[in-house]
């Protein structure tokens, strides 16, 4: 167990930044500290009001906000357990889900309100607008009346005048369930991780240990702070140290993320490598291939003064102002690592899953090393199932403090991921190198045999085609005992290189020739079939890997 309390990291870092800023939306005001504790001492009046007890589900649905963000903090040092929905399941789905998490309460942006159906949700006993905690629906008697007492009363408690020495929490057990969080896994339907007090406690320790940030530093959120990373990493650790927080409403293209960069200037900064590769692809590859810059890129001298200005212009338009580049949520383009590592940006990989909230491994920047994940954090054991965890790939395990607690009532495949002796199956294929570096593989259930019964690892070859002319983002699935790659070509350079469309099969095809010169035999690729669209992702731009079987 932790010996921090996570619900006492939040009171104290309200107390000690009273007066700084907050939470804020994306050109719009700021909250303080101080009108954030009003709004979560508001919020739990209006819980016991509204009949709401702690251990009772609290469900959030809508894009990142300040009022989504004073939400979650408002359930969590009530002691009520969290439910946050990301915006992108479908409204049969979001009714599953609140029902299956019990939740009695929901807070849900009026145009998403719209397409659900009250009738179908009939544990919940009030809706309210996550927009302004207005009523949108309720089963309680008298709810408008009750929620006029809660603003004419909610301070009486504290003399009418709420001062950060008077805030006081009631005390929350690290073994107290924090939040079940329904996933936005690649294989099916999601299952509801129920993670403790304890689980983000153990997160929040670590990164206060290494991720440098201090009060009033800045933080641009534009990950789904409904799904772990973002959540973590972009919301609570930066409010615990006393951070200002701006929220994007969703993940916008890379242009408009540019300029809220350059606006916000963020000390440190969380992403999916989508962001980092569009960039990559549609700026840094273009410049360095187009005569002089390829002909000069040569020389060692003129080289080295070269990368030296691509990485001053790509730390500049991230705002200039970041410690680090934390990137999770999926593997990165090998060769955008290659690129970013011989400019010295710096970025670092780390991985984790929603299962521990989310961490697993992570290092420094300075001491990441190619195509690793880091190292396993101090609040966990990591190993890998295999008889030589340095060569020999197996799944990868872990225990401790960052573990969920299971699946909210799915004793069985609770059972499935985590064994006897504690163990979580991560499901992810890796390797440990002698220094406790992480290599992920790929995933167990993706894993494809050979016609020998070798092991065939998609994603490797995925990235690997990735890195081919014309190809934006690819999958590898076996057909009538062949390897087909469906394959999104990259239209917006086919129509800058002048290629035109028609030529697309007779491209592919040469594409497919150069992979399969260096692939083993029993990995060879037999066919590329052109996807005229992106394929289906999840909200941390995993591709769903079951709608292409």
């Amino acid at each position: 167990m932790i010996k921090e309390n996570f619900g006492k990291m939040i009171e104290r870092s309200i107390k000690k930044n009273w007066d700084l800023p907050g939470l804020s939306n994306f050109k719009g005001k700021s909250l303080s500290y101080g009108q954030i504790a009003d709004r979560i001492i508001y919020l739990h009046q209006v819980f016991k009001k509204f009949k709401i007890k702690p251990g009772d589900k609290v469900a959030l649905l809508g894009k990142n906000s300040a009022n989504w963000g004073i939400a979650y903090l408002s359930s969590v040092t009530y002691g009520a357990v969290v439910v946050p929905i990301l915006t992108d399941f479908h409204a049969n789905d979001i009714h599953h889900i609140v029902n299956h998490s019990d939740s009695k309460m929901l807070f849900v942006m009026e145009n998403i309100f719209t397409e659900l159906d009250p009738a179908k949700m009939d544990k919940v006993n009030t809706i309210f607008s996550i927009e302004n905690y207005e009523i949108l629906f309720t089963r309680i008697n008298k709810a408008k009346s009750k929620l006029l007492e809660v603003e004419k009363s909610y301070l009486e408690a504290y003399g009418g005048v709420l001062t950060s020495d008077k805030l006081s929490f009631d005390d929350i057990s690290n073994e107290t369930l924090e939040g079940i969080v329904y996933t936005s896994g690649t294989t099916g339907f999601s299952k509801g991780v129920m993670l403790t007090h304890n689980n983000l406690a153990a997160n929040m320790v670590f990164a206060r240990e290494h991720m440098d940030l201090v009060p009033g530093d800045t933080i641009l959120s534009f990950l789904p702070v409904a799904h772990s990373f973002g959540c973590a990493f972009e919301f609570l650790y930066p409010f615990c140290m006393g951070c200002h927080i701006t929220f994007l409403g969703r993940i916008p293209s890379p242009t408009i993320i540019l300029k809220a960069f350059n606006k916000i200037k963020p000390n440190l900064i969380l992403s999916v490598p989508l962001v980092l590769e569009k960039i990559y692809n549609s700026k840094i590859k273009k410049a360095t291939g187009k005569f002089p810059i390829s002909i000069l890129i040569k020389t060692p001298i003129l080289k080295k003064l070269i990368y030296k200005k691509i990485r001053k212009t790509l730390v500049d338009s991230f705002g200039g102002e970041f410690n680090e580049f934390v990137i999770g949520g999926a593997p990165l383009n090998a060769a955008v690592e290659d690129f970013l590592k011989k400019i010295r940006f710096p970025f670092t990989i780390g991985y984790g899953m929603t299962e521990c909230a989310p961490l697993i491994s992570y290092i420094n920047w300075r001491e990441h090393r190619k195509q690793s994940v880091g190292i396993c954090v101090n609040t966990l054991d990591c190993k890998v199932d295999s008889d030589d965890p340095q060569t020999e790939v197996g799944e990868l395990l872990v225990k401790g403090e960052n573990v969920m607690i299971g699946y909210y009532k799915e004793k069985e495949k609770t059972a499935e991921a985590i064994d006897e002796e504690g163990w979580l199956h991560t499901g992810d294929l890796a390797l440990i190198d002698e220094d406790g570096f992480i290599y992920i593989k790929g995933r167990k259930k993706t894993m494809l045999l050979g016609p020998s019964g070798q092991n065939i690892y998609p994603e490797v070859i995925e990235a690997k085609l990735s890195n081919l002319p014309f190809i934006e983002e690819a999958i590898l699935v076996k057909r009538e005992g062949k390897l087909v790659a469906l394959v999104y070509p990259d239209y917006d350079n086919l129509k800058l290189k002048g290629a035109e469309e028609k030529r697309l099969n007779k491209i592919m095809k040469d594409n497919r020739e150069k992979i399969n010169e260096v692939l083993p035999a029993f990995s060879k690729i037999s066919k590329i079939q052109i996807y005229p669209e992106e394929f289906e992702k999840t909200p941390k731009k995993s591709i769903k890997r079951y709608m292409y079987k």
